[in-house]
């Protein structure tokens, strides 16, 4: 090691070094400090990130995909602990003697060129060498340093100085490689049984931790409150210890605040001073004094680490805010180990979230079989917890290993509820439907488990600025709506946005919003006549609900009626019967509402929509409140042109006087005539349009395709022109069973079916 490091101090011949896997942050950190050293750096990787992007502005010469081609005159070559021997760039660097180095040994080589710093543990590294490298920035000491993750205060994950003596680096103990460091200082936060894919158990973790101990030269910095890490480090003579008492450095008065935590330093019983650290925990409160102490060995004064740590901002994914509102905290972490889980949901539950809610994404197959019933215990500090399958992190499965172990282990331990999301790319639909002002949300995991969070902070960000620009009450909404809740065939996807607007403003603004952002827009009422497919609907679903929406009313005019879109066609009927209206009967059996009568121009018995109207209020296409006149408007055979453009509000409609027992006996008539010969299973009513040689249904019949069955829907046996949902139908069951019929009818008997149901939405999720 001491030959690369020598290497690489030979600034007037640089070397020419090829980092295989180039785009891991691992891998991107060397890239930084090489070219920071003044050597001709090359990299390659399977694909092209925004990292690599940035880092070819920088002197990277990026390749993409790995070849043999990337190491030709290479002097050194790198490799990532991903890269197996049959890589082509790992493979030719091999055949042509070119001297190959893990990650860890280069980072090592890179170290010993400087007075090294390492940070080593469990978990807890990021976050405190991060620290660790702000607070010697800002006392003037201009260290160089290498974390794991991206730390906007620092600007980059590494950074190579000409000028500071010390490197600040974090230790990666995963693979045992935390032995090849030869430090100046080292801290050592905690050492637990983790990755125990490569370790054989927790001695076995101690010896890798003991061999970094043995090799510090200078001060050993440990936590007095892990009981490993105590037994490692107490007894030797350059040890300088940190915890809440009988410590070097102590802690005391700790305030959790709003987002910081307050606390004051002690040094072997005198007081230092106070501190208000710039991120939230306990735990970080003991990763300060950590940091507090390797500051305090390099000689940097304490009112500049004071200073330096009440800005300090955290690293990315280490308790980061990805929203926060008045109503909403989206966090995520890092966490993958149950005492980091533990340490996290305490940190939240100092914020005071009306409810806690957790998506965990188990990282590894051998962690999760080992870990299981530790994750059951300290899970229960969620109000509400989704356990995602794993993430495998290029581990093979292990059988009956998956998401569904950690609900099994928190069943074990509490009552906390646990729901098992497999599919992380639908995950943010079931959680962010459920959240209520006031929740806070944790992502934790070290997989991909952050772009949920990503995800719900756009549409919630959305969401909250439409409710926000109109007055409090005037737009009800949620995100991922389940449109089986709001069709009659009870089934369909989630809408992006489900919105109910209260009055016709609020209704107009919506419209006018979503437009102005390309927000597609849909407007759905009982969801009688509709099929909602089962990726659901992109873009805002605007349900007309309360306020004038569900007025209905006597007119002026003799038997004349006035009512809103979101009324119920029922609703009317029972009006006008209880008025002495007639004319109205054959609505009774219609689930639908009057905008959706409306646009389509619904009928029954003989009687259509637009036989009775008299005039209707709209929204039109330039976002005006228009009323039009029945003569104005040309309506058809289940076609209104006008109304597929424009957005229905409100009608006036035209009965005439009749007795109420009479009407009531029609009311009865129609009822029994529908139940004799409609399902009562859930359906959208007639799935065809009636064909001019024959019933739709009929149809059906003689095709002898009634009672046909795919997935849980069904051809009704009573009438051939309904499917209905048998209970858990899809919208690809039913969409199966149309084309089935629509294929038999065409070719046994030239008929070519038109569906009278409105099918919308999305195969696949698309958001």
């Amino acid at each position: 090691m001491n030959d690369l490091s020598n290497r690489l101090l030979q600034r007037d011949e640089p070397l020419r070094i090829h980092l295989i896997g180039v785009a891991g942050s691992g891998m991107s950190g060397l890239a930084l400090l090489l070219l920071g050293m003044g050597h001709r750096v090359s990299g390659s990787d399977k694909v092209t990130t925004a990292e690599t992007e940035r880092m070819q502005g920088l002197g990277l010469l990026f390749s993409s995909p790995h070849s043999a081609e990337a190491v030709k005159d290479a002097d050194v070559v790198v490799y990532s602990s991903a890269i197996k021997p049959e890589n082509p760039a790992y493979a030719a660097a091999a055949a042509a003697g070119i001297p190959l180095y893990r990650r860890a040994e280069c980072l090592a080589a890179i170290l010993h060129t400087k007075q090294g710093i390492i940070i080593a543990g469990t978990h807890g590294k990021t976050t405190t060498s991060a620290m660790t490298a702000h607070v010697l920035r800002e006392a003037g000491l201009d260290p160089c340093h290498y974390v794991g993750a991206e730390i906007p205060i620092l600007g980059a994950n590494a950074r190579w100085s000409e000028t500071g003596g010390y490197m600040v680096a974090e230790g990666d103990e995963s693979d045992g490689t935390l032995a090849l460091y030869r430090p100046l200082h080292s801290l050592i936060l905690n050492v637990e049984a983790e990755h125990l894919d490569f370790y054989r158990d927790l001695d076995h973790i101690r010896e890798v931790f003991t061999a970094l101990a043995d090799q510090t030269t200078g001060k050993l910095v440990y936590c007095h409150e892990d009981g490993v890490a105590h037994e490692i480090c107490s007894k030797r003579e350059n040890m300088i210890n940190y915890g809440w008492q009988d410590a070097t450095f102590t802690a005391t008065g700790i305030r959790e605040l709003k987002g910081t935590t307050a606390f004051t330093v002690h040094k072997l019983g005198e007081t230092l001073g106070d501190i208000e650290l710039g991120i939230p925990g306990r735990h970080n409160v003991l990763n300060a004094l950590g940091a507090i102490a390797l500051a305090d060995c390099c000689g940097a004064s304490f009112p500049l680490i004071a200073r330096a740590l009440a800005s300090f901002a955290g690293a990315k994914r280490r308790f980061e805010t990805k929203y926060l509102s008045a109503n909403y905290h989206i966090i995520d972490d890092y966490g993958h180990h149950p005492t980091e889980l533990g340490a996290t949901l305490q940190t939240a539950r100092t914020l005071k979230p009306t409810r806690l809610i957790v998506l965990f994404q188990p990282h590894r197959y051998t962690r999760t079989q080992a870990l299981a019933d530790d994750f059951g215990k300290v899970l229960q500090a969620a109000d509400r917890t989704f356990v995602t399958d794993i993430y495998p992190a290029s581990e093979p499965p292990i059988p009956g290993v998956s998401g569904e172990t950690i609900a099994e282990a928190m069943k074990r331990h509490g009552v906390a509820p646990v729901t098992v999301v497999p599919d992380l790319a639908t995950a943010h639909h079931l959680i962010g439907n459920i959240l209520r002002p006031g929740d806070m949300l944790i992502t934790l995991g070290a997989g991909n488990v952050h772009e949920v969070g990503t995800r719900l902070a756009a549409d919630l960000k959305v969401l909250e600025e439409m409710q926000a620009l109109m007055p409090p009450g005037e737009i009800d909404g949620v995100l991922y709506e389940p449109m089986s809740r709001h069709t009659t065939m009870l089934v369909g996807g989630p809408a992006q946005y489900w919105l109910e607007p209260r009055s016709f403003y609020a209704f107009a603004f919506l419209v006018e919003y979503c437009r102005a952002r390309g927000i597609p827009v849909r407007v759905v009422g009982r969801g009688s006549n509709l099929l909602v497919r089962d990726g659901g609907i992109r873009g805002a679903v605007i349900h007309p609900s309360g306020g004038a929406f569900e007025e209905v009313s006597l007119a002026p005019g003799k038997g004349t009626i006035i009512a809103g879109a979101g009324v119920r066609l029922q609703k009317i009927a029972s009006f006008a019967a209880a008025n002495g209206i007639a004319g109205f009967e054959w609505m009774e059996g219609i689930p639908g509402n009057v905008g959706g009568s409306l646009r389509m121009n619904a009928g029954a018995m003989g009687t259509e929509t637009f036989d009775q109207v008299l005039r209707v209020t709209f929204l039109d296409e330039d976002g005006v409140i228009r009323t039009r006149e029945r003569a104005e408007i040309e309506a058809g055979y289940r076609n209104v042109p006008e109304l597929r453009r424009n957005f229905a509000l409100q009608a006036v409609f035209k009965g005439k006087s009749d007795q109420p027992l009479a009407i009531k006996q029609r009311i009865e008539d129609s009822r029994d005539k529908r139940r004799a010969s409609q399902p009562v299973s859930a359906s959208a009513g007639c799935i065809f349009r009636n064909p001019e040689t024959i019933p739709a249904g009929k149809l059906v019949d003689e095709l002898g395709l009634k009672g046909t069955v795919i997935g849980n829907a069904a051809i009704s046996e009573i009438h051939g022109n309904f499917i209905v949902n048998q209970g858990g139908a899809t919208a690809t069951d039913i969409l199966k069973l149309i084309e089935t019929i629509r294929a038999k009818a065409r070719k046994e008997r030239g008929v070519e079916l038109e569906t009278e149901v409105k099918v919308i939405g999305e195969d696949d999720v698309v958001f």
